[in-house]
């Protein structure tokens, strides 16, 4: 157990004064409204002045804490103590390929692997954060999506802690980077079904995601194509693709209004198409399956309700009602595959997961164990480890 009574004693020495920022005036007009910020210049990180002021405030918190120093050390062990630090991802199949996460004792970052074939076959390091990291004062990774045909990964990092990625690509059979890195982009992507072509987003000076572009591996990053420009403010803009890997998708959202376009992943130069333009206040998402898109949305539906309309013409007028609202349960999204649809709801506080067969209509809850627990439902876009479906105690 840890002993705090070291955490109890004041510092000692003489008394320090807390590093004042300085204040500059700026000021913000949208709209017609004017909004003071004295602080707006502490946005530039590269501003002497703000790394100067960064400096004193480590300097009196290094100071302020000293005394804490050997609670810090036996918190820090013991928390460590309590993970199991060399550990396996569950391992998933995708094409030939059975795909997993893993890490080592000692090492800070994970490292994402795969098998061919089997899980006996040889491992296959696609990616090692260590070594991306080493020497960096910060790192985190963004994008990693391997291409279609399993030959090319795609993947993006952060150096600096801007939440700011540089996208880059590598040929996973040859070990080479390709000589194309894109600055400025969100962890939102797309590889289009030709494994030659890519969809990314930009952001603007306010970390909004507002650009999505469409790049061929191997081309000056200059002739990249711009699809789309979210000019207003209020939206972010993101890119997927479907579970079924058919689709291109394109997200723009805000807070409470939502609208999603699609592009054929086949034929990643013809035009993405709009499902729902946007109306104040109405939100969905969008899930393909065979020749259809099922929707979940809150028209005229508070707890949301689940829609249908078929993929060649999905637009509003088309869509037909699969699960009507219920005043007791939220729907909060579905996962479709070959024959079966997964349906995520929360009823009295606690999730559920719905699974129906779409063949026969056939249906049943999944049962927990525990009395309460979480339920975490995300599609498989990347190699990171993720939680689906997987019920963990609370």
């Amino acid at each position: 157990m840890v002993n705090a009574n070291d955490a109890n004693n004041p510092v000692q020495g003489e008394q320090l004064t807390p590093p004042i920022a300085a204040q500059h005036l700026h000021v913000h007009t949208l709209h017609d409204d004017e909004r003071v910020d004295p602080y707006f210049w502490m946005r530039d990180r590269d501003n002497p002045e703000v790394i100067a002021y960064l400096k004193a405030e480590n300097t009196y918190t290094e100071t302020m804490m000293q005394h804490t120093k050997s609670l810090q050390k036996a918190l820090y062990d013991e928390i460590l103590g309590r993970i199991q630090e060399t550990d396996l991802s569950v391992p998933y199949r995708k094409g030939n390929y059975y795909y997993y996460t893993r890490t080592e004792e000692g090492k800070d970052y994970p490292i994402y692997c795969r098998k061919l074939g089997s899980l006996e076959a040889p491992e296959e390091v696609l990616l090692d954060q260590n070594q991306l990291a080493a020497g960096q004062g910060y790192f985190a990774l963004g994008v990693l999506r391997v291409s279609p045909d399993h030959q090319l990964l795609a993947y993006s990092v952060d150096t600096t802690g801007a939440e700011v990625y540089t996208l880059q690509f590598l040929d996973l059979k040859t070990r080479q980077i390709y000589s194309e890195s894109i600055p400025n982009t969100d962890p939102s992507f797309a590889w289009a079904n030709d494994s030659q072509t890519v969809f990314y987003v930009t952001v603007d000076e306010a970390h909004r995601p507002f650009k999505l572009f469409r790049h061929q591996l191997g081309t000056d990053i200059e002739t990249d194509v711009l699809i789309y420009h979210e000019l207003d403010e209020l939206f972010y803009l993101g890119v997927g693709k479907t579970r079924s890997e058919a689709y291109v998708m394109l997200s723009l959202g805000s807070k409470i209004t939502s609208e999603v376009h699609y592009l054929n992943a086949n034929a990643p130069t013809s035009e993405f198409q709009v499902i729902r333009p946007r109306t104040p206040g109405i939100e969905y998402d969008v899930e393909h399956h065979t020749e259809a898109f099922y929707i979940v949305t809150n028209d005229k539906a508070t707890n949301f309700k689940l829609m249908k309309a078929p993929v060649t013409a999905p637009s509003v007028d088309n869509w037909q009602e699969v699960l009507c609202h219920r005043e007791d349960v939220l729907l909060e999204g579905v996962s479709a595959f070959v024959d079966h649809l997964v349906i995520y709801e929360r009823q009295g506080g606690l999730p559920k997961v719905r699974i129906q067969r779409l063949s026969t209509a056939e249906e049943h809850y999944i049962a927990f164990p525990e009395p309460t627990y979480e339920v975490v439902s995300r599609p498989i876009q990347t190699l990171t480890p993720r939680l689906c479906g997987l019920a963990i105690p609370r």
